[in-house]
């Protein structure tokens, strides 16, 4: 996405049009399109040709095909494409990326602070026909992104989650018991805030459906919001589309529980279990 970003602005900047860049690589102006908006992979003797037109140097056309080649290997999710939706890949790619993860989940506990065991139960839910060989791929994706947190440059992680989640039976008790206690310590990291929204604190503005914010460590990439359905997935990049969904969120953290809270009202709700 950044690499297509840029190649943007190298051809805006050379005055050169769509259709013209298409000609030099004799493609269509379309094909060109969707190379600077990553929605293709970029094939190198094309990126070469263009970045020539555009006036480019050879040093420079030699430093951007090297970041092409690197951009246009597989990811490590890759290994896990046969229960990896198409649709969900660049969500792992993405988080993978992110300096700053904001969301709001309504009712399960998000992916990134998943215990084996929930995560598996919630799979046995999701894919009813699937075989135990299948859940436990499912299970390995979901922790496998988690060993980002574990990364120098782990992303920090606001979450906002409603009481249902918490609430919500998955599992049984054990399994909940040691959910929250995952939740708890991952408390202790300054890198993860956590806060509930009690069902005292009545209606919010994100009661609509969960969300997530990225943010990302360089200029190039925008700002990027994910939502989901049944039957897909939806990226917001428009500027004014995310800040709407970063002004709910801001709301939603005064109105929720503020982390100083989360940990005892963790303990409290793992009292009752």
């Amino acid at each position: 996405m950044v690499l297509g970003k840029r190649l943007r602005q190298l051809r805006e900047q050379a005055g050169v049009s769509f259709e013209e860049a298409a000609r030099v690589i004799e493609v269509t102006a379309l094909t060109v399109r969707r190379m600077e908006k990553a929605e293709v992979g970029l094939r190198i003797p094309y990126v070469k040709e263009l970045l020539r037109t555009y006036g480019v140097s050879a040093t420079e056309i030699e430093d951007f095909v090297s970041l092409a080649r690197e951009a246009n290997q597989p990811g490590w999710w890759y290994k896990y494409r046969d229960v990896l939706p198409e649709w969900f890949s660049a969500y792992v790619s993405l988080e993978s990326e992110a300096a700053v993860i904001r969301l709001y989940e309504p009712q399960y506990v998000p992916g990134l602070l998943q215990t084996p065991d929930y995560a598996a139960a919630l799979m046995r839910v999701g894919f009813p026909n699937a075989t135990e060989e299948d859940i436990a791929r499912r299970v390995s994706l979901r922790l496998r992104r988690q060993d980002l947190l574990a990364k120098p440059e782990a992303p920090a992680i606001w979450a906002i989650l409603d009481e249902t989640v918490l609430r919500r039976p998955v599992g049984g008790p054990e399994v909940m018991r040691a959910q929250i206690d995952r939740m708890t310590e991952m408390l202790a990291s300054p890198r993860v805030r956590i806060q509930i929204m009690r069902f005292a604190a009545g209606p919010h503005p994100g009661a609509f459906g969960p969300f997530h914010y990225f943010r990302f460590g360089f200029s190039e990439l925008p700002d990027i919001v994910y939502t989901e359905s049944l039957a897909g997935s939806q990226y917001v990049d428009q500027p004014a589309d995310v800040v709407t969904y970063l002004e709910v969120l801001d709301r939603m953290s005064v109105q929720a529980e503020p982390v100083s809270r989360t940990r005892d009202i963790l303990a409290a709700l793992r009292k009752e279990l």
